[in-house]
């Protein structure tokens, strides 16, 4: 492999950093993309090297221990002044250790506060931080708060640059014109929609909850719930049982009858997010969420959780990021409300202060329509500053 960029990832399956990685090799010279595992559900025309016929459905256990061979093998690809920028945690730590037998340049990209994320392998993630991460020769972090987290882990400041996703605000604003096709009847009736991975980081099933006490009073309302996860099964079964008709995109006839509509993967949410009254994010902890900055860009108001990190720098830029709300918060350019335990809830159990907190002002946003149209346009506004074409910007500097 030549001199130029390689970007080296767990797999190109669906999600955040699978998708900012694919817009940053658009706009930068990527010669290569270098995989962990063989899942892809984003198209790239880079040529695509694998270091295992490992997939998403690979146990984690054999894919950690597995980091060592990743990490030789990636050795084989490399000339040693190649450059290479890997993305999520496990390709981290490959990179850095292929220095062992490569010295190229590793350019790491931390996605996750290293705090409060990686609940399952929280010391383990965070003794192998400690290790590997300053052996990367430079380390991008998507927020102030992951910067922060990773500072508060013993990472050296000034090995640490802060570099925002990047979106293409006007390819997002154009593919949310598309026609809905045969969901346009579901989007007849008023709308609260959600987007991100079936897992337990993005708090799904708090939502579902939150929504079944606003039908009470809003009859008409659906939730429209996008993405494809672990959780599936879970949260359809919170659904069923807490009273709501169910739609899972895999197994039901689609009509305008049901409350609750799991539609799985879509190649394009933005057509969905449009149309929707608000664009509600319950996530208990994040790095830069994506799904927040292209829901601004589709002019929707947005309802977030104060989460660690992300939220609050989006909509409340002017704050101290460290801070975190305990009641709701009419920020600058949207909603950011407290963030809830992580803790998986029955249909049985009442509902919570914090989600009743949720459940008022979800419902003070359906009725006041001038302050959700005020918040529409500041999101919209918002969002400019996270376009593709400053950010790309960035990124080639540190690459000069």
């Amino acid at each position: 492999m030549n001199n130029h960029v390689a970007f080296l990832i767990n797999s190109l399956a669906g999600g955040g950093a699978q998708k900012v990685a694919i817009r940053l090799s658009e706009h930068l010279p990527i010669s290569a993309f270098i995989l962990l595992e063989r899942d892809i559900k984003y198209k790239t025309d880079k040529p695509i090297f694998f270091l295992s016929n490992h997939s998403t459905k690979t146990s984690p256990i054999i894919k950690t221990l597995s980091i060592p061979m990743y990490a030789y093998k990636l050795s084989k690809f490399l000339e040693t002044t190649s450059p290479v920028i890997s993305f999520l945690e496990r390709a981290n730590f490959v990179n850095t250790i292929s220095k062992l037998f490569k010295k190229h340049r590793a350019i790491i990209s931390v996605r996750m506060d290293q705090q409060t994320g990686h609940l399952g392998l929280r010391k383990l993630n965070k003794l192998l931080v400690r290790l590997l991460y300053p052996k990367a020769d430079l380390i991008i972090a998507v927020s102030h708060g992951v910067k922060q987290s990773l500072i508060n882990l013993g990472i050296e400041e000034e090995k640490i640059k802060v570099i925002y996703n990047p979106y293409p605000i006007d390819e997002i604003r154009e593919l949310a014109k598309e026609p809905l096709g045969s969901y346009e009847e579901i989007f007849k009736h008023p709308v609260l929609i959600t987007a991100g991975r079936l897992t337990k980081q993005k708090g799904q099933w708090y939502l579902i909850r939150v929504f079944k006490a606003l039908k009470e009073k809003h009859k008409d309302l659906k939730l429209v719930i996008l993405g494809e996860g672990e959780l599936k099964d879970y949260l359809v079964k919170l659904s069923e049982e807490l009273g709501l008709k169910t739609y899972v995109w895999d197994k039901d006839e689609l009509s305008e009858s049901f409350d609750v509509y799991f539609l799985g993967f879509q190649k394009n949410p933005f057509k969905f997010i449009a149309r929707s009254k608000l664009f509600v994010f319950p996530s208990l902890w994040e790095g830069f969420p994506n799904a927040l900055v292209e829901a601004m860009a589709c002019g929707v108001c947005v309802v977030s959780s104060d989460c660690r990190s992300g939220p609050r720098e989006i909509l409340a830029p002017n704050t101290d990021f460290n801070y975190q709300t305990q009641k709701p918060e009419f920020a600058e350019y949207g909603v950011l409300m407290p963030v809830s335990e992580v803790k998986y809830k029955s249909a049985n159990e009442p509902l919570e202060e914090r989600e009743m907190m949720w459940v008022e002002t979800i419902d003070k946003l359906l009725e006041d329509e001038s302050l959700r149209k005020n918040y529409s346009e500041k999101a919209k506004q918002r969002a400019d500053d996270f376009r593709i074409e400053k950010i790309v910007q960035e990124w080639k500097e540190i690459l000069k």
